[in-house]
């Protein structure tokens, strides 16, 4: 791609960005073609025949499988955590990270009860990324490095990618990634996340606020708004979404933090999540607003905002049973049924 001497780190993601690979039309096309013939009026699944048809495409087999989901876990620690901004400490970030390795938190169990496999990476726990509001959180080469790690996470043979996040203090993150993006007011993208009022509010709002601010005039990169103000599970999120992409493996998003990070491959390239479906719409009000910047459509409204990739292992129920209609209904000739005249 470049002379070792002359690539900057970002140089390979740019790359891999400008040569994603499109849909199977042909697929799709089959896929709704099957649909049309099922015992059912016409578009009666609704949202789970467009489910199933957009699998068949990214899958490239107008009979697509999800016989082995895949929810990985990104947890890292943020300096910003140490700034008040949460109402638990940053060292809550580890004990999850044990809680996850002893089966014992929400996701283990929605992973459990949809048969889908659970992956937890731990991205230096020990080593926190600077306060974003008094430097960068990574430089360019710790933040394309991470992206890559991200990208070699989704290893194993998946058909269906759910991505989630673990780390106090990284809805701070989220919103400044999203103000850093998109302007308005901090207020506009901050939210409680795990329970912030008050004084903490007022906290976080500040924090974005001020992070921003500090690094104005360098935000017109979406990959330096990534490394100035996102962090390691945001980045590592972001590569395995774009390896997902390059392996043709669909990918359902969970909530806040997880879109803030598709984001900026949105804003590199606005086909970038065309592979991706939102798992839910999280009660952190500003995530909404943030999935209809990137037109994305939630499959679940819980009013959940736990984060650990509990709403997208939720939605592979939703995803499977759209796979389970596609494949298993009978034809109105199969059936012996009689079609629209």
């Amino acid at each position: 791609m470049f002379p070792p001497e002359e690539r900057a780190p970002f140089d390979d993601i740019r790359h891999l960005i400008a040569t994603m690979p499109g849909p199977s039309d042909g697929a799709r096309e089959a896929a709704q073609a099957r649909q049309d013939k099922l015992v059912k009026p016409r578009g009666a699944l609704g949202r789970l025949e467009t489910i199933a048809e957009h699998l068949a495409a990214w899958q490239g087999n107008s009979m697509p499988t999800v016989n082995r989901p895949m929810v990985a876990v990104f947890a890292a620690t943020h300096g910003i955590a140490d700034r008040g901004v949460s109402p638990y400490p940053g060292a809550v970030t580890r004990q999850m990270m044990n809680t996850f390795t002893a089966g014992k938190a929400a996701v283990n169990q929605i992973c459990a009860t949809f048969d889908a496999g659970l992956r937890v990476f731990d991205l230096a726990l020990d080593h926190p990324t600077p306060a974003i509001t008094d430097e960068p959180a990574l430089d360019e080469r710790a933040c394309a490095a991470t992206m890559a790690f991200g990208m070699e996470a989704i290893a194993g043979g998946s058909d269906l990618l759910c991505l989630g996040e673990m780390g106090i203090g990284n809805t701070t993150i989220a919103a400044a990634i999203c103000h850093g993006l998109y302007g308005g007011n901090a207020e506009d993208w901050v939210g409680p996340g795990t329970g912030s009022t008050g004084i903490v509010l007022e906290r976080k709002i500040a924090a974005v606020r001020d992070a921003v601010a500090l690094n104005a005039g360098e935000l017109d990169d979406p990959l330096e708004v990534l490394r100035r103000l996102g962090g390691r599970e945001v980045a590592a999120i972001a590569g395995a979404i774009l390896a997902a992409r390059h392996e043709k493996i669909p990918v359902v998003l969970d909530g806040y933090v997880v879109t803030a990070a598709a984001a900026i491959l949105h804003a590199l390239d606005n086909s970038a999540l065309d592979h991706c479906l939102a798992g839910h719409l999280s009660a952190e009000p500003a995530h909404g607003a943030l999935l209809d910047r990137l037109g994305l459509e939630p499959i679940l409204d819980l009013g959940m905002r736990l984060g650990e990739g509990s709403g997208a292992a939720l939605a592979v129920g939703v995803v499977k049973a759209a796979i389970a209609c596609h494949r298993g209904m009978a034809t109105f000739a199969e059936a012996g049924v009689s079609g629209e005249e």
